[in-house]
């Protein structure tokens, strides 16, 4: 049987059981592309980078090198050489401009906190928005395949039928 010929309502009736007022965005989406011989997949990274904005983009970037080793050592030889450079070579001189207890230097920790925390936030949610992207996305690929197998099967069926009947005529 041609799909082409099927409304949505009588698809949605046929393969997901369902009244056709009920099915969800993700339904609609699924059977429409399956009334047209569609392919439905696509990449999730795709779809969300095309949605990201320089913000979304900044705050990965911001959290990708944050959360590396590579920033984790540099920042503690910056940190002991900043403590090093106060408390022993400049001391000398009395030219230290942050001396023990190193009050500038928790001021720039504090605030550097301050700024990074809320950006790998923003990052976790983005992550988030992905997973949430890519799961509704699997759900549509799902949904197509399992609507497809059915229909295969509607086809093994008549197939066999006709099979069946031309068995029949031919022993008669």
């Amino acid at each position: 049987m041609a799909l082409r010929h099927l409304s949505l309502p009588e698809l949605a009736r046929r393969y997901l059981a369902k009244d056709p007022l009920s099915l969800d965005a993700e339904e609609r989406k699924v059977l429409e592309s399956f009334k047209e011989r569609r392919p439905i997949s696509q990449d999730s990274v795709e779809i969300e980078e095309a949605q990201a904005s320089f913000g979304d983009r900044l705050a990965d970037q911001v959290a990708a090198i944050g959360g590396s080793w590579g920033f984790i050592i540099s920042f503690g030889v910056i940190l002991f050489g900043w403590m090093l450079l106060n408390s022993d070579i400049l001391s000398h001189w009395n030219l230290a401009f942050d001396p023990y207890p190193y009050i500038f230097l928790n001021l720039m920790l504090s605030m550097l906190a301050a700024i990074q925390a809320p950006v790998i936030m923003m990052s976790q949610n983005r992550q988030g928005d992905r997973d949430r992207v890519a799961a509704s996305h699997d759900y549509e690929v799902n949904l197509r395949a399992e609507i497809e197998i059915m229909r295969l099967h509607e086809k093994m069926d008549a197939l066999l039928e006709r099979l069946d009947r031309d068995d029949a005529q031919i022993s008669r």
